[in-house]
């Protein structure tokens, strides 16, 4: 998928180039943001999306899972923002966007660390928000409900039965009774790091067809 859309990209005339690399380990973005800089001459735009979960009850959850998680989904955030902030405040701006989950905000039940990390997130999001306001560099969260994304068939999938739940979802949710589609999704993340945003910072922005905040009696 990566490489189709480093294609497409540069068949529409614009230089595009992917890299892979372990998020989790300071060394490996520091040398990916290096190598990026190297390539592009700087970085504009940051999007912390990497993510696993390793469902479990807190009772049965290993110290090794929650570790796992922390690495991916929190200690990435942290190596990949502090990595680019460099050349964004050399050129006095920049946007970053976090993408969270509803969980960090609901609970959901059996998923411990991956709603402890991304309450993180949330919270970063606002810290540096703050810190980074003398240096241009913008910071917003994009926090997701329910859209149908192969971590979430993977989750589904482990349950009892899964196509009656998943049609239960969908009619929780308020907005036409249908889950997010990642197109509306990256259409907000495309606007936060657009200068359409320029006065929008530290914001968690809950794209999500009112499934979080709505009042209930509507389902």
């Amino acid at each position: 998928q990566v490489a189709a859309l480093v294609t497409k990209l540069e068949g529409m005339g614009v230089k595009a180039k992917a890299w892979r690399s372990n998020a989790g380990n300071f060394a490996e973005s520091e040398a990916f943001v290096n190598d990026v800089v190297k390539e592009f001459g700087t970085v504009d735009v940051c999007i912390n999306n990497a993510g696993i979960s390793k469902d479990n009850l807190l009772l049965r959850m290993t110290p090794e899972q929650w570790d796992e998680v922390m690495e991916v989904n929190l200690k990435s955030v942290f190596n990949m923002t502090k990595q680019v902030i460099k050349p964004m405040m050399k050129a006095r701006k920049g946007s970053i966007v976090n993408i969270g989950s509803k969980v960090a905000e609901t609970g959901q039940g059996g998923t411990s660390a991956y709603a402890a990390s991304n309450g993180g997130r949330n919270a970063l999001t606002r810290e540096w928000a703050v810190e980074l306001l003398p240096h241009g560099i913008r910071v917003n969260a994009v926090i997701v409900a329910e859209c149908y994304t192969p971590m979430y068939d993977k989750w589904i999938q482990t349950l009892p039965n899964p196509s009656e739940t998943l049609s239960e979802i969908e009619n929780r949710i308020p907005l036409g009774k249908r889950m997010t589609t990642k197109e509306e999704l990256g259409a907000m993340v495309a606007f936060l790091l657009s200068s359409k945003s320029s006065h929008t910072t530290g914001q968690l922005i809950h794209v999500d067809g009112g499934y979080v905040h709505l009042d209930r009696s509507l389902i």
